[in-house]
């Protein structure tokens, strides 16, 4: 599994990048307006700072919901690095510029992913990424790692090559969680990352090591 973060902040990818396990950024216009950046230019801008700190995949998000205006949207923040995904809302509108993207050779990520149906479909429009939202289905009393696994077994099956990349991603166990179930990628904010660390035996352990240590010394 791969790890994202989803975040705009750079400090937490910086931070995230040099903990040496980065392997993409995903943002929308929320984490954008979270992060204080706000502006056309401001946040062109920031999208390419972002990608200038990690080398994977970088998700920048279109606001327009009709064909031409995704399209629209979607070449020109293309074209602001390399790394940069088209993030497409799952909508009629959005299947249609997804297929349009991945005729002309441009990353998307579809974004607002709740059922396999709708993962289905991006794959047949050639979407590089899906986006199931684990935590906003378990919100609603469904079952947001059983949607992963559905998703991933679907895909084998037919050989779709869209990765999953699993989103909306409350706790560390979610992460292990959509592991186990097949995701490719799990995005999420870095301290559910960095939980992933933490066990109390190894907190124990470690304590117990050192303590030790410091008895040998003073007996040396």
């Amino acid at each position: 599994m791969r790890f994202f973060i989803d975040t705009a902040d750079l400090d937490q990818i910086k931070e995230a990048n040099d903990l040496g396990v980065l392997d993409g950024v995903t943002t929308n216009p929320s984490l954008m307006a979270k992060a204080g950046i706000s502006g056309a230019k401001n946040i062109e801008d920031h999208y390419k700072k972002i990608a200038s700190i990690v080398e994977g995949d970088v998700s920048a998000e279109v606001i327009a919901t009709d064909y031409k205006g995704i399209v629209a949207e979607g070449e020109y923040l293309a074209q602001l690095a390399p790394n940069i995904v088209v993030k497409v809302p799952m909508i009629r509108e959005g299947i249609k510029a997804i297929r349009h993207f991945s005729d002309n050779g441009i990353k998307t990520n579809c974004t607002l992913v709740f059922s396999p149906g709708q993962a289905i479909l991006a794959a047949k429009a050639g979407a590089t990424y899906i986006s199931p939202f684990v935590g906003r289905v378990d919100d609603i009393n469904w079952d947001g790692i059983g949607l992963i696994a559905q998703i991933a077994e679907i895909y084998a099956v037919q050989m779709y090559e869209t990765e999953i990349l699993a989103a909306s991603i409350r706790n560390s166990k979610h992460i292990v969680d959509a592991a186990q179930a097949g995701a490719d990628i799990a995005t999420c904010p870095l301290h559910t990352i960095l939980g992933l660390l933490k066990h109390p035996l190894t907190d124990i352990g470690l304590e117990k090591f050192l303590a030790d240590h410091r008895k040998s010394n003073q007996g040396a």
